[in-house]
C-alpha cells in the first residue's frame, strides 16, 4: 500500500463544553450589578446554536463579551461561532442567534486541499464529508502539513484526529 500514514483533519465543537461555558456566564450575567435586573438569557437550543437575549444591544454586548470570555476559558475556540444579525425582540428587547459551526463546510475543504496541494508536499488530501482525510508516505511530511494548516487561517478551527500508521 503507497499510502501507509493518515490522518484527519476536522472542526467539530465539544458541547459539554458549550454547556459549561453558558452555565457559568449565566451565573456571572445574573450575580453582577450592572447586568442584575436586564432580563438577560443565554440558552443552547438542539445542541447547533445558542440563543441571546437581552434588554437591549449594550446589554447583549456585555452578555456576548461574557459568553465569548467563558468559552474561551473552557478551550472553545471562538472560530466556531458565527454571530447571525441582532434581530428586535418583545417589549423593546433584543435578541441574538449565535451558530455552533460543526464540521468542514465543502467550500472550506476544498480550500484546505488547495492549500496542501500549493505547498507542494507529498500527501494527498481527500473530503470525505465534513472532514479531510491527509495521507502521505512520511510521518514527516503528514507533520508539516499540520504545521502549514495551522500557520493558514480558513475561518475554522482545526483539529487533527484519527491517525493512523502502519
Amino acid at each position: 500500500m503507497a499510502n501507509d500514514n493518515s490522518f484527519d483533519v476536522v472542526s467539530k465543537v465539544d458541547i459539554q463544553e458549550v454547556k459549561n461555558a453558558i452555565d457559568q456566564a449565566t451565573k456571572e450575567v445574573n450575580a453582577r450589578f450592572d447586568l442584575k435586573n436586564s432580563k438577560s438569557t443565554i440558552a443552547l437550543e438542539k445542541e447547533e446554536a445558542i440563543q441571546l437575549a437581552s434588554q437591549d444591544e449594550y446589554t447583549l454586548t456585555a452578555v456576548i463579551e461574557i459568553l465569548s470570555q467563558k468559552l474561551v476559558k473552557r478551550g472553545v475556540s471562538l472560530k466556531s461561532l458565527e454571530f447571525e444579525k441582532i434581530e428586535p425582540a418583545s417589549n423593546s428587547s433584543v435578541r441574538q442567534k449565535v451558530k455552533l459551526n460543526q464540521g468542514i463546510a465543502s467550500d472550506k475543504a476544498k480550500k484546505i486541499v488547495a492549500a496542501i496541494k500549493d505547498a507542494k508536499l507529498k500527501a494527498q488530501a481527500s473530503i470525505q464529508g465534513d472532514t479531510v482525510r491527509v495521507s502521505a508516505k512520511d510521518r514527516d511530511v503528514l507533520q508539516e502539513v499540520i504545521s502549514l494548516l495551522k500557520k493558514q487561517d480558513i475561518g475554522l478551527d482545526l483539529q487533527f484526529t484519527n491517525y493512523r500508521s502502519a
